[in-house]
């Protein structure tokens, strides 16, 4: 469920729209990390800066799941993605998937702008990818009897790792992490309630 054994090929016909996620991610990495100020000034129009949003910039509810602060930051998440999202994309279909990895992207932008101060600037997937997370605890703690053994086996001590390690680190956006869950969570008992689920 978790283990990637497929080959390159085989991946992108199999998770079209993680693979798509990834090449964004890398595209967006890169051309935020081009020289001579375009770089930065694309960084400054989509990362998610509160104050702006509160004056009308509403994009920056969303651009910020595509941007990433560093090297590692974009590694981090989109090997996370890599690794998590193609079960779920598998289990939701194509569009379904989006739409989830998406909506919990923005609902965790929107408590970031509602809950952090307004100078508060934030990029990164993380909301998004804890929205998965939230996705796979609907199944674990509401639906245990659809739960395959691997999830049950990996998702719940990496869930409390992952929210544990939320409130350690330095530089995270526990807000967006936890927003996401939650609404990942929501939206998974949603889903799964339905009988062809």
């Amino acid at each position: 469920m978790f283990v990637r054994t497929e080959s390159l090929s085989q991946f992108l016909k199999l998770y079209p729209v993680v693979s798509a996620l990834v090449v964004i991610h890398i595209v967006v990495y890169l051309l935020t990390s081009l020289p001579f100020g375009f770089g930065n000034e694309l960084m400054n129009f989509i990362a998610g800066f509160n104050l702006l949003i509160s004056h009308g910039e509403w994009w920056r509810l969303v651009t910020p799941i595509f941007a990433h602060a560093d090297l590692w930051h974009v590694l981090f998440n989109t090997f996370s993605l890599v690794l998590f999202a193609p079960a779920l994309e598998r289990l939701l279909g194509h569009i379904q998937f989006i739409v989830v990895y998406l909506l919990t992207g923005i609902i965790a932008n929107v408590a970031t702008w509602v809950i952090q101060p307004a100078m508060y600037l934030s990029v990164g997937a993380s909301g998004s990818i804890f929205g998965l997370f939230g996705v796979y605890a609907a199944i674990l703690f509401l639906f245990k009897k659809r739960a395959p053994f691997e999830l049950r086996q990996v998702m719940l001590p990496l869930l409390i790792i992952s929210v544990i390690m939320t409130f350690f680190q330095p530089n995270v956006n526990a807000t967006a992490h936890i927003g996401g869950l939650i609404a990942g969570f929501g939206i998974g008992a949603f889903i799964f309630s339905k009988p062809n689920k």
